[in-house]
């Protein structure tokens, strides 16, 4: 697992966009950063209000689409995100 000051302010705000969106897995930011959804849950809650980290915990947990199956393809890109 990275410490979270290894990571560019860039690839930070990578990380919370893709944590916050619905449609991207913990998995697809696990292959992209090489975390876990523990250090993902870190980096979130270090750079978000109290309130807005709290909503997403009860809005991603036991989300489905926030976790692949071993089925499902390892990475989502979005069809807005760059090449």
């Amino acid at each position: 697992m990275k410490p979270q000051n290894e990571f560019t302010q860039a690839q930070v705000d990578r990380i919370v966009e893709m944590a916050w969106e619905d449609r991207t897995p913990f998995e697809a930011i696990e292959y992209q950063f090489g975390i876990k959804e523990a250090q993902v849950r870190k980096i979130m809650r270090s750079e978000m209000k109290r309130t807005s980290f709290t909503m997403w915990r009860e809005r991603v947990s036991g989300r489905k689409t926030k976790h692949n199956t071993r089925s499902e393809a390892i990475r989502f890109k979005s069809q807005t995100q760059k090449g």
